[in-house]
């Protein structure tokens, strides 16, 4: 039996000219979960990661906290869904900067509505996979996973939608209901399976037992 931590990234830059780039919290953020990582004892036998920047930089700051070093395993098929492209399936025009609680929230209104259509495979965005190969560049990290490191702790940083699209896989639900899990997943959030050479089996979603202390209260976000 081995164990998949599947991390989502840090704060990134919601709103900004270059959403790539971790903020300062995130920084801290996953320099924060490495330190977690090493006081429980936890080591990785295996070191995947999406190839956007904001993963690389979450992992830098992860074995930074851990004060290792390690080279990765870059997969594409790790990556996020690109946001902007969805949203223009189903609105015209470039969106205001989400910057009032009333934006935010019509930001996510159109972000579902375009998921749902992009799952359903009415809308191909520009420059995106159709929803099956998006499926299928995740699952086959999953694969990847069972098929080199039964036994070991793998540790992948990636994105709420890959995340929420691989809980999605080992339990079978409808994509419909990827798009719920990817709305709550919070930055830094650690989600574990358990694996064999055959199967994955999860043991735990979404969680931030790293920034449990009232001292990091402040630290818990979302974008």
């Amino acid at each position: 039996m081995g164990t998949l931590y599947l991390v989502r990234h840090g704060q990134a830059s919601f709103g900004a000219a270059d959403y790539d780039q971790l903020s300062e919290l995130g920084q801290r953020q996953s320099r924060r979960l490495g330190e977690y990582f090493a006081g429980r004892g936890i080591h990785f036998d295996g070191l995947i990661a999406g190839t956007l920047r904001r993963h690389k930089q979450t992992l830098a700051g992860i074995l930074e906290g851990m004060n290792r070093a390690g080279e990765h395993l870059a997969w594409e098929g790790l990556n996020e869904y690109d946001s902007e492209a969805l949203i223009a399936t189903v609105h015209p025009g470039k969106l205001p900067k989400p910057d009032s609680p009333e934006l935010y929230r019509h930001h996510f209104r159109l972000l579902r509505d375009a998921m749902g259509r992009w799952m359903a495979g009415e809308t191909r965005p520009v420059g995106m996979p159709s929803y099956a190969d998006f499926v299928a560049g995740v699952t086959g990290a999953l694969d990847h996973v069972r098929a080199n490191h039964f036994g070991q702790n793998v540790l992948v940083v990636t994105s709420g939608g890959p995340i929420a699209t691989a809980v999605g896989a080992v339990l079978g639900t409808k994509p419909e209901a990827t798009i719920e899990l990817n709305m709550r997943i919070r930055n830094t959030a650690v989600t574990e399976f358990a694996f064999t050479p055959k199967r994955h089996a999860l043991l735990t979603f979404n969680g931030i037992p790293h920034l449990d202390a009232a001292e990091y209260r402040d630290w818990v976000s979302y974008a």
